[in-house]
């Protein structure tokens, strides 16, 4: 299995896959070890039994990581190769599931250009002004403010504001990568 980097559209399906891939695997070796143990001593009352049952904290502890991602998928791809297309001169993060300390708020794409921040998500049950607000309060922790966060549930809008800011930036081709970037890298540090 290829290895897909956070914030690339499929990252969520791989990330998942992992997830349950790994679960099985740590609840595989505690069930291998408890049965070791009772094949040894024909009785549960054995140290490979405590042995099982501290295993069972890594592997609960995946099992909530595959619960947590469960209900979230990726972008469609066709989708995501659209938003590229429009999106060549701006800064663009797929797949996040942006966590707070309430709320889990998934988001489909999230382009920036200079200090705007434009975000699409397909969940209905999202609140969008929470999502803005969270992500613009945790962009000022991190020393960036003067930011404009919109987050929109509808595609065709999303995609009109994207390649606007794309057509501006290609007119104005200031060099705001680099904030750009480090701006991605705390909204991925938000994000499961």
């Amino acid at each position: 299995m290829k290895k897909i980097e956070k914030g690339t559209p499929g990252y969520l399906d791989y990330k998942k896959k992992v997830e349950i891939i790994r679960t099985v695997i740590y609840f595989g070796i505690v069930a291998a070890i408890f049965f070791l143990g009772y094949s040894q001593t024909h009785t549960r009352l054995n140290l490979l039994t405590v042995v099982a049952i501290l295993g069972c904290l890594p592997a609960g502890k995946a099992l909530v990581g595959v619960i947590a991602r469960f209900p979230y998928g990726s972008i469609d791809r066709k989708m995501a190769d659209d938003i590229a297309k429009r999106t060549g001169n701006l800064t663009v993060c797929y797949d996040m599931v942006i966590t707070s300390t309430e709320k889990i708020m998934p988001v489909d794409c999230i382009v920036i250009s200079g200090h705007n921040i434009y975000g699409y998500t397909h969940y209905s049950k999202v609140n969008l002004d929470e999502l803005a607000k969270h992500i613009r309060s945790i962009l000022a922790q991190n020393q960036f403010t003067g930011l404009t966060v919109k987050i929109l549930n509808q595609y065709k809008p999303f995609a009109a504001r994207a390649e606007g800011l794309n057509n501006i930036a290609a007119v104005e081709k200031e060099d705001t990568k680099e904030r750009e970037e480090a701006i991605r890298n705390v909204i991925l540090n938000i994000s499961m």
